[in-house]
């Protein structure tokens, strides 16, 4: 195949990417050379511009980049073929930035399955300098450089027909781009992620890693909606904590702990992640007095977390790391507040737990009788607009109700947050429906609690974390309607409609070009660009490929796109 110059080249080799993709296991083209075959076509593609730029060449490098990565994903016998045939150097210059954003997805993506096993990583690790700094950089500005170059292009006929041919196979308009956009930039990140990962993971590269503007950046990327797979930049922010000098880059940024923090109260998938982050870094005494004033208030909201993400005795462990040092805190930290919610988690857990477990079970059940009296009067107090009132009776029976009901509890704590929010505190509101969230079973299903914390956050501007708990609640209700075609509420569908927008992958991105913060896009490292260093052959692609190349493709349903359906 690279000895022939024919314009069929490009639909061989899209039979064989279609191959690759559906059988990465089958091991006829790995043995019969393929991968010594893609080399060859990428530095073709690469070394002679004029014969890209003719017929449909220019998709070749992205194809046989593509084929490399679904040969090594899941084989590691194909990857040892695929070093030995020499596969990373041309898969490094596309990484680089010698093509366009499109090729670099494809390229980290293979390097990140070299990366992955333990017999071709020394392979990988012969460039970690440049790899590291490469996929970091990549993972901070492409979805900067995918909005600039392609989605905020808002004129269809100014975008590179190849890029649009690619993400669509040659089926969909404007808005199917923009969708295969936001997915492939949220993927290229997420594989950057997954290639620091695996230096990371064998305690390699951490001090580069830990730079400040990095790890900044790095608490910001989430995946986005389009993302439901991986776990983004706090699973590489839990690795870096298993490691002191990570513990210690990422205990001296209070934006990073304050996004865990947030992170630990929220519905999203990787809650137990920003949990872990904090209780690893509590347990460090080198890092847990310079988090523990922030982490403190968050945490001992989730003092009776049983179960999360496959782990036990949540709450417990929890409280455990609060308290370890609980006797002598006093001498050690100098913050009332702090002071008096770590002496409010001692009373709960410690204290009443074992005031409770002498009680009888007829004492219990006259108790609860009391409380739900109390409740009533609290419901009645509300319903006539007397919110601090039905707050005040609320709190009295929290106070009676033993630990053990825990329903009671989850019912009267989600109804002290309504008055919360009545009464525009947000922070209260958040802090009472964690804790009623924390007491359902399974946890996070109490659905008033969700929709009233997903209001809370809404109030304080924090977008994702209203998202994540709107998504949920709107789960919930669709499991609770049994009715054939389940209605979602509408007030929760203009929340849906706000919080997506402004989430939106792109969202920081658009704003820095409204702001006219950038005035082009983001320069790659050592003097090298995505633009201006192949301008002439950016240029040139925009006038080839009259006509478009059409291949299948299947595409998977997404959180977003099920929430913009109902949109």
């Amino acid at each position: 195949m690279p000895l022939i110059d024919d314009e069929e080249v490009v639909l061989v080799l899209s039979g064989l990417w279609n191959i690759a993709m559906t059988q990465p296991d089958d091991p006829e083209f790995p043995s019969l050379g393929i991968f010594d075959c893609m080399v060859s076509l990428i530095y073709k593609g690469i070394n002679d511009r004029a014969w890209l730029c003719r017929d449909q060449n220019v998709y070749i490098p992205y194809y046989a980049a593509h084929i490399i990565g679904s040969y090594t994903m899941t084989k590691v016998e194909f990857a040892e073929k695929g070093v030995a045939s020499g596969v990373i150097p041309p898969l490094l210059d596309l990484m680089r930035g010698e093509m366009s954003w499109v090729e670099q997805r494809v390229a980290v993506r293979a390097l990140g399955h070299l990366a992955s096993y333990e017999r071709t990583f020394e392979a990988v690790a012969n460039h970690e300098e440049e790899l590291v700094k490469s996929a970091m950089h990549l993972a901070s500005t492409c979805l900067e450089v995918v909005y600039n170059m392609f989605v905020g292009e808002k004129n269809e006929r100014k975008r590179l027909k190849y890029h649009k041919d690619l993400l669509t196979r040659g089926i969909g308009g404007l808005e199917m781009q923009n969708r295969k956009a936001e997915e492939w930039a949220s993927q290229m990140q997420c594989w950057s992620i997954h290639l620091l990962n695996c230096f990371a993971v064998k305690n390699r590269s951490i001090d580069l890693i830990c730079t400040p503007e990095f790890l900044k950046d790095l608490c910001e990327m989430w995946g986005g909606l389009v993302n439901h797979s991986s776990p983004a930049g706090v699973g590489l922010i839990r690795l870096l904590c298993y490691n002191k000098v990570g513990r210690t880059s990422i205990a001296g940024s209070e934006e990073i702990i304050e996004n865990l923090c947030k992170l630990s109260r929220s519905s999203d998938d990787w809650q137990y992640m920003g949990i872990d982050c904090l209780v690893l870094l509590l347990s460090d005494p080198n890092t847990r007095y310079k988090i523990i004033e922030i982490s403190t208030f968050h945490l001992i909201d989730l003092a009776e977390l049983r179960t999360l993400g496959g782990r036990s005795k949540v709450g417990e462990m929890i409280t455990k790391v609060l308290l370890c040092d609980f006797k002598r805190r006093k001498s050690i930290i100098n913050n009332s507040e702090v002071e008096r919610a770590l002496e409010e988690i001692w009373a709960l857990k410690v204290e009443r737990r074992k005031r409770e477990h002498m009680v009888s079970v007829e004492r219990i059940e006259e108790k609860r009788l009391l409380v739900s009296l109390i409740k009533q009067e609290g419901n009645h107090s509300f319903w006539i607009g007397k919110v601090e009132a039905a707050l005040v009776k609320y709190t009295e029976a929290l106070t009676l109700c033993p630990l053990g009901l825990r329903k009671e509890r989850a019912v009267l704590f989600s109804n002290r947050a309504q008055c919360h929010l009545l009464l525009s505190d947000p922070d209260a509101a958040i802090s009472d429906t964690t804790r009623a969230l924390c007491l359902s079973d399974p946890p996070n299903s109490h659905t008033k609690s969700l929709w009233r914390r997903s209001q809370a956050y809404d109030m304080k501007g924090l977008a994702k974390e209203s998202l994540m708990d709107c998504l949920m609640f709107v789960s919930g209700c669709m499991k609770l309607d049994t009715a054939e075609h389940a209605k979602i509420p509408h007030y929760a569908m203009r929340m849906i409609s706000k919080q997506v927008d402004a989430t939106w992958l792109f969202a920081a991105a658009q704003s820095k070009i409204i702001n006219n913060d950038v005035d082009k896009v983001p320069q790659w490292h050592e003097g090298t660009t995505m633009t201006s260093g192949n301008k002439g052959f950016m240029t040139g692609l925009s006038t080839i490929l009259e006509e478009p190349f059409i291949t299948k493709d299947g595409s998977t349903r997404r959180k977003l796109e099920r929430a913009r359906q109902r949109k």
